[in-house]
């Protein structure tokens, strides 16, 4: 046996730095602390703000460990200088928002953390009462009213969308309580835009119940809350959907050359459907018609050529929606603005007003009245004076009558 002794582990103690050891977590005693400043304080905001500052309290530590909702009845009571304690008026709790910001500029590393503790404040909608959740839509109007910092709009809005506070109705009475607010100090514009910012302006309807989710469950509610500008908005954008959605499906028929009856009873069925106005109609018409010109460069021949021809191939469709002068008016002030705003356009005026009366959609009272009372500015100079001798010959033509 080898007198050789076994090897053994070995080595130097390491002792541990001061600076290196963390003092353990004490979250009830710094929240104690807090709160302390709120009592001694009587909850005077200023001296609140000012005992903050000047307190040796780390929030960079704890400040991100508030908790929403509801206390433990072991817990104690709660102080009595919240927003949830006061009354739900803007004069209560404006200066908690202002205090707030305040607190943020000062220590600016609580701007994350208030964004956390809003998200699972607004997530945790259902542990409040009706009162409390409505002061809390005041306070997050305010908030953005204030421009506060650390409270993006993302943060306000997606965390509503649970489908249990959705279809339980708070979403709804919130985000009502919510608008009502910001709309007295901001206009119908700057609600929109932190919608926008916030990714919910497309949806406005997913804050609605399922059983309350339509157009008209949305113009129903909104009236009914005073909130009428909003209303007119949202019915302004549904009209535009469905004026894109019209003018898209005319595109495709009219560039695969579909038969002119299909797109006809297209239209009819889209303008039943979605109530358009026949002034609309007419305009949408006209776009998706030129839309699907080949136009050919440079060559002003061809171009003439190209549209002249979709004219009169497409002269049913229009004549078929131009009932009365009014219409055809409307219809004659879209070519002026075209040929006005399309430079290889600009001469060809006077050929598609002709081309147009060929077709017997345009009138010989409409082309007249245009050519002497016309109210669009826009190129007409040039456009009277490109129309002479046509309407010469149509005024030689009625005295020959």
């Amino acid at each position: 046996m080898s007198s050789r002794e076994r090897p053994t582990l070995g080595g130097t103690r390491i002792k541990t730095r001061k600076r290196n050891i963390a003092a353990p977590l004490d979250p009830a005693a710094f929240a104690d602390a807090v709160v302390q400043i709120y009592l001694d304080n009587a909850g005077d905001l200023e001296l609140i703000a000012k005992s903050l500052e000047s307190a040796d309290l780390n929030f960079s530590r704890y400040g991100g460990r508030t908790q929403p909702g509801t206390t433990k009845p072991d817990e104690g009571e709660r102080h009595p200088y919240s927003i949830i304690d006061c009354e739900p008026t803007r004069e209560l709790i404006l200066p908690s928002v202002i205090y707030i910001q305040k607190i943020l500029r000062r220590k600016p590393f609580l701007i994350k953390n208030l964004e956390n503790v809003m998200r699972r404040f607004l997530q945790s909608l259902e542990l409040f009462e009706e009162n409390e959740r409505k002061k809390l839509a005041i306070f997050t109007a305010l908030a953005f009213s204030q421009k506060l910092s650390g409270l993006p709009p993302e943060t306000v809005f997606q965390p509503l969308l649970k489908d249990n506070l959705v279809g339980k109705g708070l979403v709804l009475s919130f985000i009502t309580d919510f608008f009502k607010e910001y709309l007295i100090d901001n206009s119908l514009d700057d609600l929109i835009s932190i919608l926008k910012r916030g990714k919910v302006e497309e949806n406005l309807l997913d804050f609605f119940p399922p059983a309350k989710r339509s157009p008209e469950g949305f113009s129903e509610h909104f009236t009914k809350e005073g909130l009428v500008p909003l209303v007119e908005y949202n019915e302004k954008k549904i009209f535009e959907v469905k004026l894109k959605e019209m003018k898209s499906a005319l595109t495709t028929q009219i560039t695969e050359a579909v038969d002119i009856s299909e797109v006809i009873e297209t239209v009819k069925q889209r303008v039943k459907d979605a109530k358009l106005p026949d002034i609309e109609v007419v305009r949408i018409l006209w776009d998706v018609i030129m839309d699907a010109v080949q136009w050919s460069g440079k060559n002003q021949q061809q171009n003439a050529n190209a549209a002249l021809r979709q004219v009169k191939t497409w002269a049913e469709l229009l004549n078929t929606f131009c009932t009365n002068g009014k219409l055809e008016l409307e219809l004659m002030y879209k070519v002026q603005m075209q040929c006005y705003e399309d430079a290889k356009l600009m001469k060809l005026f006077p050929e598609i007003v002709r081309s147009l009366y060929d077709q017997d959609v345009l009138a010989e009272d409409t082309i007249l009245h245009w050519f002497r009372k016309g109210t669009n500015p826009k190129g007409r100079q040039t456009f009277v004076k490109a129309l002479e001798s046509f309407v010469n010959w149509l005024e030689e033509a009625e005295e020959e009558e």
